[in-house]
């Protein structure tokens, strides 16, 4: 079901050596926070990208993309995970991939010529700002930012955090509440803010596990604050901002769990690699130890489950709609999410002290890659809706 074409192999053949003899060289900077020695290299690798057509993979052909399905961008989205800069360079990034695909889908003609051209090009970057520090994330149809109309505009007035990448976007998708009589699912909407709007303030980049990060890759507190738009600013209808949310939810967990099983390689071949070299005693590797062996058998077990089922996930999707595989997107969100966090501990369980510093990825990872489990709906939440699916069949 899931047999790669040859066109496909070949991308993947290119995009896995473009990864590992150009991306990975760049890591260090990014572990060492060295970001202004970073950014010029990273832009160099995107333009490479581009003339080796690899930009975009995610994106119709319409719009200067690759054109791939959803499964044959989650075999592209596992290489990229290889390096936490891979999606990056080929522009396939969130938040930014998913403000692509709603821009295509409900942007206004003026909207994508203004915010959805220049960010298919690479030339600027964007944010979604959907989540509050007052409200949990779990539950996105309770907010408290409001967007109330005066005359042709917008006022939009709120308080909203791990807005990612807000830190030198250009502009942001805010989530706020328009219709506040609407049943729950019909009260936000969805409205574009440049981010040089008088009454848009980053406050600050909000520290993660001890790092504030910088650029696309941070999370913002921002606030808005009698911060006025043009109404023509509205993406998609008025009150739809919830089901333009959860369609951009549905492709973005397949992106994420590929990513995540990128990632879960990654740590299972440098654990493979220590294990090989590094002895315990003299004459005696680590790779000798059966607990080490059992830790790599388990993973390889776990990894190859959790990329058949998010291909099945994707598959569905592809053929029936986000909708009809909901309860597949749910069980891989996680699923992969677990998996992803028991690789990782492994990794750097085996690579003792070392696994703790930022000479190798592992750690960046556990500090960020934590969050699998919560954000994009938490673990809790996912199993509750693959639970009810499955009681459903028992009800009398």
């Amino acid at each position: 079901m899931f047999e790669q074409s040859a066109e496909l192999k070949m991308v993947l053949d290119t995009i896995r050596e473009f990864v590992r003899e150009e991306i990975v060289p760049l890591e260090r900077p990014l572990l060492q926070h060295d970001f202004d020695t970073l950014w010029p290299a990273l832009q160099e690798k995107r333009a490479k990208a581009k003339r080796l057509g690899l930009w975009l993979p995610q994106i119709p052909q319409a719009y200067g993309g690759m054109g791939l399905s959803l499964v044959e961008h989650g075999y592209v989205s596992q290489e990229l995970g290889w390096t936490p800069l891979g999606h990056y360079v080929l522009n396939c990034q969130a938040p930014d991939a998913g403000n692509m695909e709603i821009l295509i889908e409900h942007g206004t003609p003026e909207q994508k010529e203004r915010f959805l051209q220049p960010l298919l090009a690479g030339e600027i970057r964007s944010c979604f700002s959907m989540t509050e520090p007052e409200h949990p994330g779990s539950n996105p149809t309770w907010m408290s930012t409001t967007a109330v109309k005066d005359g042709d505009d917008y006022v939009i007035n709120g308080h909203k955090w791990f807005t990612s990448s807000a830190d030198g976007a250009a502009f942001a998708i805010v989530m706020a509440i328009t219709n506040p009589d609407a049943s729950r699912y019909q009260r936000a909407s969805q409205i574009i803010v440049p981010t040089d709007t008088p009454g848009f303030q980053i406050v600050q980049n909000i520290s993660v596990m001890g790092e504030r990060g910088i650029g696309w890759a941070s999370h913002a507190e921002v606030r808005y604050t009698n911060c006025r738009v043009p109404r023509t600013n509205l993406l998609g209808a008025e009150g739809a901002g919830f089901a333009i949310a959860q369609e951009r939810l549905g492709p973005g967990r397949i992106h994420h769990c590929m990513r995540w099983i990128g990632i879960c390689e990654r740590a299972l071949d440098l654990m493979c690699r220590q294990a090989t070299l590094r002895e315990v005693a003299p004459g005696r590797r680590l790779a000798d130890q059966q607990t080490i062996q059992n830790w790599i058998a388990e993973s390889r077990a776990e990894i190859n489950a959790a990329r058949l089922m998010v291909l099945d996930a994707a598959h569905k999707i592809d053929r029936e709609g986000t909708y009809a595989a909901r309860v597949e997107i749910s069980a891989i969100k996680f699923y992969v999410a677990g998996v992803l966090q028991k690789v990782l501990d492994r990794a750097i369980q085996a690579h003792g002290a070392l696994g703790m510093t930022d000479e190798l990825p592992l750690a960046y990872w556990y500090r960020h890659e934590r969050a699998a489990r919560i954000y994009d709906g938490p673990d809790e939440v996912h199993k509750m809706v693959v639970a009810r699916h499955i009681l459903r069949q028992y009800a009398a």
